[in-house]
């Protein structure tokens, strides 16, 4: 390896050495802070998620079964309204029977 080699050599050596400070360390900087956080942060285990998707479930059903209670509540208020907005039947006379002879 002649000196002509070593003129190639080391100008490349340094163009990769600054390319892999520059492009390297960001890349494990934010690979080092991905994994602090989530050490930081405990995963649920799955026995709790599923009973929170299960009570997640119930919360869905449960507002259903309201609407439609406030639903038949709407209907029995409209019902009751229009009674009260018609007016009154007339009441037919008593009815006399003529007076036996």
């Amino acid at each position: 390896m002649g000196p002509e080699m070593a003129a190639v050599f080391v100008p490349l050596g340094l163009l990769a050495t600054v390319v892999v400070i520059v492009l390297g360390r960001p890349m494990v900087k934010a690979i080092a802070q991905k994994a602090e956080n989530e050490s930081k942060r405990p995963g649920l285990p799955p026995e709790v998620s599923a009973r929170l998707e299960r009570m997640e479930q119930s919360i869905d059903a449960i507002a259903v079964e309201i609407e439609r209670i406030s639903e038949g509540q709407r209907f029995t208020t409209k019902l009751l309204a229009e009674v009260r907005d018609t007016p009154a039947l007339a009441m037919p006379a008593a009815r006399r029977d003529p007076p036996a002879t």
